[in-house]
């Protein structure tokens, strides 16, 4: 017995609802990022990103390169959204948190970071929109 056409669609919807999307669960997002000349070339930024399967961390640290003012490094939990991006939050080492955004372009990925909680301003200059940060480190 041949399935009918909507047995075929309600098949479809069931399977492609419990099967993870394979081109978004298949991509390494593994790498380490910078910019050295973050802040007009006063600063530098780091981020790195680990992922095992579909569980991925990000990392942070960012310093003005005369060594003044706070110097925050942060972590948290991110998420696949689409092929090239990825949603996260994080908590910084001030206490600071928030929430962001990365987009893979190119040789290294936009990061987006919105700022929830503020416990010390001084790490603010830190936290911006499309921040462009280059490769520095092969993924695994």
């Amino acid at each position: 017995m041949r399935p009918t056409g909507v047995v075929l669609l309600i098949f479809s919807i069931v399977l492609s609802a419990t099967i993870p999307n394979t081109a978004l669960a298949g991509s390494n997002w593994t790498g380490e990022y910078a910019n050295k000349n973050f802040l007009n070339g006063e600063a530098v930024f780091q981020f790195s990103i680990e992922q095992s399967a579909n569980a991925i961390k990000i990392a942070f640290d960012a310093a003005y390169n005369d060594a003044h003012g706070a110097v925050p490094d942060g972590e948290g939990q991110a998420r696949i959204t689409g092929k090239n991006t990825l949603e996260f939050k994080w908590e910084d080492s001030f206490e600071n948190s928030g929430t962001g955004t990365i987009t893979r372009v190119g040789d290294g990925i936009y990061v987006s970071m919105k700022t929830t909680r503020v416990v010390d301003s001084r790490c603010l200059p830190f936290y911006g929109q499309n921040m462009r940060l280059k490769r520095v480190g092969k993924g695994t």
